[in-house]
């Protein structure tokens, strides 16, 4: 039955290109391995480990055996977004792919695929389902105002926008990739509906560009809701429509319709309406196999208190908790370090 994943021990594993702010989120990852920071691939020795942030290119070829580990952001992440450097609580550690690439097997699908899921694992994946929803947490935990549904709406479609650059939909996408191409597949299945469209948080930080014609949304939708915390507006809508976004894993753990307009980690296992079915997904999951798998079986959950790895119910305590210091705002500092990265970094 999946537990949460064992630490990858390795005796060295080379990390190639990883800024300074994720080098301490790196060592904890490997708690049983030295790390090693390095800025080629040239650096890593045949027979070695080899560890690199989501898809990024490795830019030369790698020495013969080298074992390639994928890493990126887990589901319940932070409170806070990444782009504004904020530690992750949560990360994943992939050694055939990674969960957003749907071209190949992630260890996600392949976990999916073949993992018995007994009693146990099952209910320990309903309780903490249970206190996700209950706490209303998500990846980012970010947004403070709060959204009403119109009182004369019979049915809520909710449409969440992603960075149209990301790469989860270059690889996970093989059909429409623009948000507003989903948009308007969301309104012409929902003709009747009361239509809502919420751009992706990086882009409403300014450190994200818009989609194409973005700024046209209200042609198709019948509000755009910037600010309101994603746990809350998923509460109160009936469907959601998503390209690949986490959004639509969010939306089934609140027991909501979902609609894949791409072929993200949590479609093709019978728990989704899926326009573009990923072949490979052949078997059926309950919901709560499908959070034991992403919740428990796949992710590393990080501590902020301490220099270790978490259980996903301590990790839940330490997220819950940082959300009450924060209140889920933007401290003004870090208004300020946005205007230093659009200069520095700038907004792709």
């Amino acid at each position: 039955m999946p537990q949460s994943p064992e630490p990858f021990a390795f005796p060295v594993v080379h990390a190639l290109d990883f800024s300074a702010w994720k080098r301490s989120a790196v060592r904890q990852c490997f708690p049983r391995s030295r790390v090693v920071f390095v800025s080629s691939v040239a650096e890593v020795p045949a027979g070695g480990v080899l560890a690199a942030w989501g898809m990024k290119p490795f830019g030369g070829e790698l020495a013969a055996g080298v074992r390639v580990l994928r890493i990126e952001d887990g589901f319940l992440r932070s409170v806070g977004l990444g782009v504004d450097l904020i530690r992750p609580m949560s990360w994943v550690v992939d050694g055939r792919g990674i969960y957003y690439d749907a071209t190949r097997p992630s260890d996600l699908e392949h976990l999916l695929s073949t993992m018995p899921f007994d009693a146990a694992t099952v209910q320990r994946a309903a309780r903490l389902r249970e206190r996700v929803v209950a706490q209303g947490l998500t990846k980012y935990n970010t947004g403070g105002q709060r959204w009403q549904r119109p009182a004369a709406a019979a049915s809520v479609v909710l449409v969440p926008g992603q960075v149209e650059s990301d790469a989860s939909l270059a690889y996970g996408a093989p059909g429409i990739r623009s948000n507003m191409a989903l948009l308007q597949a969301a309104r012409a299945a929902h003709p009747d509906a009361y239509l809502v469209y919420k751009p992706h948080p990086d882009v409403l930080a300014g450190l994200r560009a818009r989609g194409a014609d973005e700024q046209e949304a209200l042609r198709w939708c019948d509000e755009v809701v910037e600010h309101a915390p994603m746990g809350d507006l998923l509460m109160a809508v009936d469907w959601v429509h998503v390209l690949t976004s986490l959004a639509g894993f969010e939306a089934l753990l609140r027991g909501k319709a979902v609609t894949c307009h791409g072929q993200p980690f949590y479609s093709g296992w019978g728990l989704t309406q899926d326009m573009l079915p990923n072949v490979r997904r052949t078997r059926r999951l309950a919901l709560d196999e499908l959070v034991a798998g992403a919740l428990i079986g796949y992710p590393v959950y990080l501590s902020r208190t301490g220099s270790g790895q978490l259980e996903p119910e301590q990790a839940l305590d330490e997220l819950v908790a940082w959300r009450e210091r924060d209140g889920g705002k933007l401290p003004w500092w870090r208004k300020l370090f946005r205007v230093v990265l659009r200069q520095v970094v700038g907004v792709r």
